[in-house]
């Protein structure tokens, strides 16, 4: 399956070079993953390594399709990291971690396909 062309999959309008590097995309490692309790739709909350600048910060993420918690253990991750704190029922996300929907609309999470250091940067 494919994704058919509708007004939701056309490109985002035009921004400047200097528009995107004020979101702080950043890798790190995922220390702990659990299911988040009380959330409408699964999801899995997460405290992930930035590195030294950044630090450790907590997300969710719903990605129950494609991963368990204990399989995002040890997995490097791509997030925003500059966005204000976001309350999710109980629980404060620190960070947006990115992914990408598949044909099914199921999350699959963003992140290099070669270690590198935690608190990398987009470049």
């Amino acid at each position: 399956m494919h994704l058919i062309d509708t007004p939701e999959n056309a490109p985002a309008d035009e921004i400047t070079f200097d528009d995107f590097r004020k979101v702080d995309i950043r890798v790190g490692t995922v220390l702990e993953a659990a299911p988040l309790e009380g959330a409408r739709k699964p999801a899995i909350r997460m405290r992930i390594d930035f590195g030294p600048g950044v630090g450790v910060k907590k997300s969710s993420a719903q990605v129950t399709v494609h991963y368990s918690p204990d399989e995002l253990v040890g997995k490097q991750v791509a997030a925003v990291v500059n966005f204000p704190p976001r309350q999710i029922g109980k629980f404060m996300s620190e960070v947006l971690t990115l992914g990408f929907a598949d044909t099914d609309g199921a999350i699959v999470m963003f992140s290099p396909d070669k270690p590198v250091p935690n608190g990398a940067r987009l470049a």
